[in-house]
């Protein structure tokens, strides 16, 4: 009798559990803005591994910010009064190109006059690395002891070292001299920052503080969708007259939580005109989902009309999100990709692209465009190192001109083309730039401006080693067949 009885708990078991599993699929199907190459993923992975697939989907395959937080972000979005913007020019039609995608993203079209200034020495990079990062974070705090009304500032990541202690140095200074100061620093990402004492320094300066996604959806303590959906953003306004952006973090570059990778190479862009607006738009709209501090609606436009430069650059900021309509970060590259005529350079620290943006670079090549691609020789992810190289063989195959840059992690995430129009920001060429984490990026249409961008992404480049088609094919089998084996599930990661 007890040999039937477990017999009917075993069945039981294996009914439910395979139900369960058949439920997850459905969910993996149906859940929105998925592309098929995810949905597929997660089927093989549900399926072939029940009880493992099923958690690992419970925890990494679900993009919830909760609905209660999306519903409020999506109100302020809509509350606050959309920056105006001017067209590019009907004389420039594959400019208008990228721009219109852009603009489709929040309704932020590009804004002439503007001051745009890349921070550091444009060709300070094959000699000093990291000294462009320490110049920014010394401009970033000039501004912040000039201000006289605000600092709104959002970091993904802030460490307690030199860099990151000067810029809270700066901050509660400013605090205490009557500047309203508004800090959002992401809680994974700068968590170690939060809980320490220059949280409570900042506090105790009259700093308003959040940690932006402290409390995603948790179910028995245990996050409920992915813990690493994040504030990916690096977005610094102040006085509503100067917007900080780009890929640098709040921190040495020496970076001392994963000093075996660094230095950490980045870049810092310093924004005055129109333009400045959209970033305020982005950084109030995150705040006050988050805070509900509805008093700060009528700020963009209590705001004096800003100052436009003389012959200044026309620029456009765009920031996506897990609320956005799917795939807009990896449609503005595509678009940016498919407008270049005769040159692109990319740089980026993490190359785990979708299915269109993979393609788009490939394709560059083909239609005659002369495109590099610069990513770290030495990666602190080792997944996204691996489902990188996986991907070697196509782009070499297809005329990608690929290199390796070896003195440190080469942060700085930026698009040039054709020496014109530049692409740069927070956002990755990775499934969660793409897909999960609220990000920013800023697009500039102009031939000087670009050319300094392209100058550092020069610098990096003449210090970097090409990756040559014989080396990628004389690598171990072990080594092509877990890179091989990663890259299948990139589209999880």
């Amino acid at each position: 009798m007890s040999g039937a009885s477990d017999d009917l708990v075993g069945a039981v078991v294996a009914v439910g559990g395979f139900v369960v599993s058949l439920l997850t699929v459905l969910r993996a199907i149906t859940r929105p803005d998925r592309t098929p190459a995810s949905r597929v993923a997660w089927i093989a992975v549900i399926m072939c591994l029940p009880v493992i697939g099923v958690v690992a989907y419970l925890f990494l395959g679900e993009t919830s910010i909760g609905h209660e937080r999306a519903r409020r972000l999506r109100d302020a979005e809509s509350r606050l009064a959309t920056p105006s913007g001017a067209g590019v020019g009907p004389g420039d039609p594959v400019a208008k190109t990228v721009s219109d995608l852009c603009r489709s993203i929040n309704g932020f079209g590009p804004t002439p006059g503007n001051r745009v200034v890349l921070l550091g020495d444009p060709g300070a990079a094959p000699a000093e690395p990291t000294r462009d990062c320490d110049a920014a974070i010394k401009g970033l705090i000039e501004a912040f002891d000039a201000a006289t009304e605000h600092i709104h500032l959002s970091f993904y990541i802030w460490l307690d070292d030199e860099n990151g202690g000067r810029v809270a140095d700066a901050i509660s200074a400013a605090a205490r001299r009557g500047v309203t100061c508004r800090v959002m620093a992401d809680a994974l990402g700068s968590r170690d920052f939060t809980r320490g004492p220059r949280w409570r320094q900042l506090r105790e300066a009259g700093v308003h503080l959040l940690a932006s996604l402290e409390d995603i959806p948790r179910l028995g303590g245990f996050a409920l969708g992915r813990v690493d959906l994040r504030n990916h953003r690096k977005l610094v306004v102040i006085d509503n007259r100067i917007a900080f952006c780009g890929s640098q973090n709040c921190a040495d570059p020496q970076f001392l939580i994963k000093a075996k990778y660094a230095p950490w190479i980045d870049v810092l862009l310093r924004c005055e005109g129109p333009v400045v607006r959209q970033a305020q738009h982005l950084f109030l709209a995150a705040w006050i989902a988050e805070t509900g501090e509805e008093d700060l609606y009528g700020l963009p436009a209590a705001a004096p009309e800003p100052e436009q430069h003389h012959e200044g650059v026309v620029a456009q900021m765009f920031g996506t999100g897990p609320t956005a309509p799917g795939n807009t970060m990896s449609d503005s590259f595509v678009s940016a990709l498919y407008a270049a005529e005769h040159e692109l350079i990319i740089t980026t620290p993490y190359f785990v692209p979708d299915e269109a943006l993979f393609r788009a670079v490939c394709a560059a090549p083909r239609r005659g465009v002369t495109t590099t691609l610069i990513v770290p020789a030495r990666n602190d992810s080792p997944l996204v190192a691996a489902a990188s190289r996986s991907a070697y063989p196509d782009l070499l195959a297809g005329g990608v001109r690929l290199f390796e840059y070896p003195l440190g992690l080469l942060h700085t995430k930026s698009i040039t083309l054709d020496g014109r129009i530049a692409l740069v920001g927070s956002a990755n060429m990775d499934r969660r730039s793409l897909e999960l984490n609220f990000e920013n990026n800023l697009l500039v249409f102009d031939p000087g401006l670009t050319a300094t961008i392209r100058q550092r992404q020069l610098g990096y480049l003449s210090q970097s080693t090409a990756v040559e088609a014989d080396t990628v094919k004389a690598r171990p089998f072990r080594t092509r067949l877990i890179g091989d084996a990663i890259g299948m599930a990139s589209p999880l990661l």
